[in-house]
């Protein structure tokens, strides 16, 4: 199975479908989704809440073949489908300047990561989840997007997920940045072809502030 993420950056042309389709991803895990985000062959299902004025915080897209099975969100900023047994959840997680406004908790970045994870791991299956999307934490190296705290948070809920994050050391498309979006999959699975970045462009063109991540595993789940 090959899954990608991608921050769309509110962004939906038909520049940003032929980019989705180069990658021949059976699922991605989106985020900050336009409203009128639609790929021929997959079904989308997004958050039911929004971030901004038509941009859904997340969502994920999978194959219809796949028959895939919306789930409730998991948070406000996390969408959620089913998929063979599966829970794939997208998320965005808090970043150093989202403030303590709905859907976030708490009075720091630390405290609202802390809190978002909170909801996730009470509900994501333990070893039985892929999890990714924009978590605006790096996990090594310097952190320019979150906190140290909230990074250490992430390792942990991923850890009692029972997940590898595949993109650790991956490179953000900012020079001397580690990547804030991320892929997570059961330790059991097989990775097949390692977690690569993808630079999302055309003609020269960069089609959003994030890069693409993608990974193809056998989940054995």
């Amino acid at each position: 199975m090959r899954i990608g993420t991608w921050n769309l950056e509110g962004r939906w042309t038909p520049a940003q479908v032929r980019a989705l389709g180069r990658q021949d991803c059976d699922i991605w895990l989106l985020t900050e989704v336009p409203t009128a985000a639609t790929l021929d062959g997959y079904a989308m299902h997004t958050t039911a809440g929004s971030m901004a004025p038509g941009r859904r915080w997340a969502a994920v897209a999978a194959r219809e073949e796949l028959d895939p099975c919306p789930l409730p969100d998991p948070h406000p900023a996390s969408a959620a489908v089913a998929v063979g047994g599966v829970t794939f959840c997208s998320s965005v997680l808090p970043w150093r300047t989202s403030g303590g406004d709905h859907p976030w908790r708490g009075s720091s970045t630390a405290e609202r990561t802390a809190y978002a994870l909170g909801d996730l791991t009470s509900v994501l299956p333990v070893d039985r989840t892929v999890w990714g999307g924009d978590w605006n934490h790096a996990v090594e190296g310097p952190e320019h997007a979150g906190s140290r705290a909230g990074r250490e948070a992430i390792l942990d809920a991923a850890t009692g997920l029972g997940l590898t994050i595949l993109t650790t050391g991956l490179a953000h498309r900012l020079d001397g940045h580690g990547t804030i979006d991320h892929l997570a999959v059961p330790s059991r699975a097989r990775v097949v072809h390692p977690a690569e970045r993808v630079s999302m462009e055309e003609d020269g063109r960069h089609l959003s502030d994030h890069d693409a991540y993608v990974v193809e595993v056998a989940l054995g789940v």
